[in-house]
Parts: structure tokens; C-alpha cells; sequence
């Protein structure tokens, strides 16, 4: 059975079997979180990326972590915000295509940053119901597997977020 768990800090500091990393299409680094993981992971990152070729928007990719307390780095690409019905799909793909990958590479524990809500300009608190209402369907199709998903919060203000949802 899996479990959430609200952290409030830096994802690039957590000891998981994988943080997510909210990349750009060309996995070649960029602002907010994915250059910080770019930055902490060192330049084998980024060497690794590379040879990835990209990642489609809500599609997830799998690198090593290199110099980051956590062993992989799962990149997937949040939706650059539009408003649209499609934005929250693919909000939502990016949540449950990281987590399949995960499970597929048989890791047990993962931290999700706040995908598209920095420089992508998705609405925090529709951004977090549809983080929170994927996790929780993806652990309940999962139930028979050990998962232990942590949604970081970079600010007081997304951890205030995040544990009102999980209260819902």
C-alpha cells in the first residue's frame, strides 16, 4: 500500500529512490527546479539527457541521479498552461507516467516538485487537486505496491496547498 507525505523544501536535498524533475521538451536543463537538479546533479546530468532525445509534454523519461542524494531523476514535462481541457490531462499524464516508470524500475519511494506551476504559469490550486486526485487513483490501482510518494513543496505557501488537499 502506498502513502503521501508533504515535505517542504528543496527536492534536490531528499534521499527517494527518485525525485521528478519538471523539464522542459529538451531535457537540456532549464529554469526553477529543473535547473537546480541540473546543477546538483552535475554535468553527467546533463551528458545523460543528452542521449534521451527529448520528452514529449505529460511523457516521463529515467536518468541516474549522479551527485544527487537520490538514486534516479524522472523528467517528465508539465503543460505550458493555456486554460485549456487538455492542460489538465497532461498535468495529470505527467503524475501518472512518472509513477509507472517508477514502478517499472522497481523503486519504492518518489518526490514530486509542483509541476507547470512556476515558469508554465499552471493555477496552484487546481494544479494541486489534479496532482493529489492522480496520486491517490494511481496508489489505489497500485494498492499491492509499496509506493511512498512525497509532494515537496518549494514555499510555505504550496506546503499550505498541499496539505489542505490531502485532507479532502
Amino acid at each position: 500500500m502506498g502513502k503521501i507525505k508533504i515535505i517542504q523544501g528543496d527536492i534536490t536535498k531528499l534521499t527517494v529512490d527518485a525525485i521528478v524533475n519538471a523539464a522542459n521538451k529538451s531535457l537540456l536543463g532549464g529554469l526553477g527546479v529543473d535547473g537546480a537538479i541540473h546543477q546538483a546533479a552535475g554535468p553527467q546530468l546533463l551528458a545523460e539527457c543528452k542521449q534521451l532525445h527529448g520528452c514529449e509534454t505529460g511523457q516521463a523519461k529515467i536518468t541516474k541521479g549522479y551527485q544527487l542524494p537520490a538514486k534516479f531523476v524522472i523528467h517528465t514535462v508539465g503543460p505550458i498552461y493555456s486554460g485549456s481541457k487538455q492542460d489538465n490531462e497532461l498535468l495529470r499524464d505527467c503524475y501518472i507516467n512518472s509513477l509507472d516508470l517508477a514502478k517499472d524500475h522497481n523503486l519504492h519511494s518518489i518526490a514530486f516538485p509542483a509541476i507547470s506551476t512556476g515558469a508554465y504559469g499552471f493555477p496552484a490550486v487546481p494544479a494541486a487537486h489534479i496532482a493529489f486526485a492522480a496520486v491517490q487513483n494511481w496508489l489505489t490501482e497500485y494498492s499491492d505496491y509499496q509506493m511512498e510518494v512525497i509532494m515537496c513543496a518549494f514555499d510555505v505557501k504550496t506546503a499550505e496547498l498541499y496539505r489542505a488537499e490531502l485532507k479532502k
